[in-house]
């Protein structure tokens, strides 16, 4: 080949190159992903400041009897622990001396949300972008529990724990699944650590695809674990095939992050930018 038509090649293709834009950071999967689902139900907090969350969408719970996990926390329908701010939803914990309406008395109070009875859907993608607080016994969650909870019980019902957050775990979430013979210590579940920096330091997406027989874990659209029927222990049921609702909660203490101790701070703050679910196309 001639030196000068060679020379042309070489430059035709770098000019080439230099025309395409750089790599999409998401992963093919999440490309993949970003084309399968449509929305179906979407919460974007956008209400009034100082505005309660949406009564249509959201039921907010209240009590104080510990929610199975030893909390130290009460939960209220309270402005100070629950409502709509600059476009998120805040989720605020107190250390305070509370005492409810049914006489218990704790030294926490926050706030706890759930679409049962409002929303439920069998498989799709779930996600929420949201700032998680940080600290030693404060235990942030976002996750779904199967809508035949209140006719068989926990853990037959199952679980997903989108993401939750071990306070003291700056770096660290898990998304975990729960049901008969899996369940509480015995639970299936993955880590995902940030490379650099706290979750604390700003937003990050959270979210599950579920799909007939498998259950995929993503933070920031990056995919970190896969469940399937073949992680459970022998002869246990995937319960994993019927409607689930959505929860938000902060929890103070309890079985997984411990207490607080003269490390934490308060009040602690869990920001939601939003909630949004999708079905597959083609699937409604």
């Amino acid at each position: 080949m001639k030196p000068g038509l060679l020379a042309l090649l070489l430059a035709l293709g770098f000019l080439l190159i230099g025309a395409h834009p750089q790599a999409d950071p998401l992963t093919s999967a999440a490309r993949r992903s970003a084309q399968k689902w449509v929305l179906t139900w979407s919460d974007e907090f956008d209400g009034p400041n100082g505005a309660a969350p949406d009564p249509t969408k959201w039921v907010v719970e209240s009590g104080g009897n510990g929610w199975g996990n030893e909390e130290l926390e009460y939960y209220t329908t309270r402005r100070k622990n629950v409502r709509q701010e600059d476009g998120n939803l805040v989720i605020q914990a107190e250390k305070e001396e509370f005492t409810g309406s049914d006489g218990v008395h704790r030294t926490y109070t926050s706030a706890r949300l759930k679409t049962q009875g409002r929303f439920a859907q069998k498989y799709g993608r779930f996600e929420a972008r949201i700032r998680i607080p940080y600290g030693q016994g404060v235990w942030p969650a976002f996750w779904m529990l199967g809508d035949d909870f209140s006719t068989v019980d926990w853990p037959a019902c199952g679980e997903i724990d989108v993401m939750e957050n071990m306070g003291a775990e700056k770096s660290t979430i898990h998304g975990t699944i729960h049901g008969p013979g899996y369940f509480s210590e015995k639970s299936i579940g993955s880590r995902f650590t940030l490379a650099n920096g706290r979750f604390g330091d700003g937003f990050h997406i959270f979210a599950v695809e579920w799909e007939p027989r498998e259950i995929r874990f993503y933070v920031d659209d990056q995919l970190y674990a896969t469940r399937t029927p073949a992680d459970l222990p022998k002869g246990a049921p995937w319960v994993f095939d019927h409607s689930f609702f959505l929860i938000l909660n902060l929890a103070i203490g309890g079985n997984f992050p411990g207490s607080p101790d003269d490390s934490s701070v308060f009040p602690q703050r869990m920001l939601v930018d939003y909630v949004r679910v999708y079905s597959a196309s083609g699937s409604n």
